[in-house]
């Protein structure tokens, strides 16, 4: 049985606890057998003839034989979890020296014929102090990932607006601890002229920066290179990528608490996540929000090294983009989610059947929408979808179909009505994965 095998595997991957390797490996084999008994039981192979004779009673017998292989890979993907966060922390930390180093090397190379300067040794100095304070938060955060533990939402993915509010407040903060490193080891105010624009080692145009600052003979203070109007752009964008995250989780909140935003915990942050929504579609909102923060922050991080001797301005049209593409973000977040909502309930009808008002023990469609959440179209989450029935909750059963389910769907649920349910009239409800119940609909059923 495909069950059996996935204990089996499961026993192995428990005895290497903490292997980054073994628990891949389990959960992958999970999978697989787990798709495999779904197509197995989708072509009407493997149903004890106990109960095949019975169509009600066969089906629900495959369904409850599916809903316990989902439980085993979610069992799997549970324990791989750890393993995963923590190569996960070892990639963030490897990314951070290794722009450490990459850092190191062009300076190296850009300092051939030109000679090694103070905004070189102040740019090489800051990074490695910032990539030291990173792994001590990677250290802290262990547990959650490392470095992308802020990153993380409440739903385990990826978020779009904290990745580019962290992006910007790297940004400044490398920016005020090498000026600071800068000003600290160049001495005099009188040697800054030497030294304005020869750049942190990286970059184009280096030496029109250093001309222009000999012919004027202008020292560059500490209010010059902090000054507000200088560094305006910079300020308001980090203002603006700051609110555009506090006002998302707001939005987001706001519509779980109405019912219209419905969130199923994934079970792992992905790197697509910055892209696509909660089903794993490409987003277009998120995907313009991140190209163009990245872009701007690109061109600010360009103008440190092209004038390293104050903070890099932002010019405000591109501050007025990014303010457009936040916006374009924020509204289409606003207009994400839809309350599940039941249209109808009706008999379902075999070929063959004749017409007739529900009794107990038919099977009843319920049609509407927003019964499976984005991200909730995994086995396991599918096994949590339930059928409120007058006092009875009804368990929608699993109806596998090569490649996928049949049963159930966003739109249409279909679940044999109990033997408990009374003849009469009765409110029929659904409550999603989510934890979100529709609306009630009333049916008739006769004796």
């Amino acid at each position: 049985m495909a069950v059996q095998e996935a204990r089996q595997h499961g026993e192995h991957a428990t005895a290497c606890a903490g292997c980054a390797h073994c628990g891949r490996a389990g959960h992958r084999r999970a999978v697989a057998a787990f798709l495999a008994r779904r197509d197995e039981l989708a072509a009407g192979h493997g149903v004890p003839a106990a109960v095949a004779h019975s169509p009600v009673a066969a089906r629900q017998w495959v369904s409850d034989e599916l809903a316990q292989s989902a439980r085993a890979v979610t069992a799997h993907g549970r324990a791989a979890g750890p393993a995963r966060l923590d190569l996960v922390r070892r990639g963030g930390l490897r990314a951070v020296w290794g722009a450490v180093l990459v850092l190191l090397l062009g300076q190296a190379l850009t300092a051939v014929g030109t000679g090694w300067t103070v905004a070189r040794t102040a740019g090489l100095c800051t990074a490695l102090a910032l990539a030291a304070l990173l792994s001590a938060a990677a250290h802290a955060h262990r547990a959650r990932g490392g470095l992308l533990a802020p990153l993380i939402g409440e739903d385990n993915r990826l978020s779009t607006t904290r990745a580019v509010a962290a992006a910007w407040l790297l940004l400044l903060s490398f920016s005020f601890l090498f000026l600071t490193a800068r000003f600290l080891l160049l001495g005099p105010p009188a040697d800054t002229g030497t030294e304005l624009g020869t750049g942190i080692g990286i970059g184009t145009g280096i030496g029109t920066g250093a001309r222009a600052g000999a012919e004027s003979g202008a020292a560059v203070t500490v209010p010059t290179a902090f000054g507000l109007p200088g560094a305006a752009g910079l300020l308001t964008s980090l203002a603006l990528v700051a609110a555009v995250t506090v006002t998302a989780r707001l939005v987001v909140t706001a519509g779980i608490a109405a019912g219209r935003l419905q969130k199923v915990r994934a079970d792992r942050p992905r790197a697509a996540d910055l892209l696509c929504d909660d089903s794993g579609r490409a987003c277009l909102a998120d995907v313009q929000y991140l190209l163009v923060s990245g872009a701007v922050l690109l061109l600010a991080a360009v103008g440190l090294t092209r004038d390293p001797a104050r903070l890099p301005e932002v010019p405000w049209a591109l501050v007025l983009l990014l303010g457009l593409s936040a916006v374009w973000h924020l509204a289409a977040k606003r207009a994400e989610g839809v309350r599940p909502t039941i249209h109808s309930v009706v008999r379902s009808r075999e070929a063959g059947d004749l017409d007739a008002p529900i009794r107990t023990g038919d099977d009843i469609e319920i049609r509407g929408r927003g019964f499976v959440p984005p991200g909730a179209d995994a086995p396991d989450p599918l096994t949590r979808l339930v059928v409120r029935i007058g006092p009875v909750h009804a368990h929608v059963p699993l109806v596998p179909v090569p490649g996928g389910f049949a049963n159930p769907t966003d739109t249409s649920l279909t679940v044999p009505l109990p033997a408990d349910v009374e003849p009469g009239r009765a409110e029929v409800s659904v409550v999603t994965a989510a934890g979100v119940e529709t609306n009630r609909v009333t049916i008739d059923v006769v004796d």
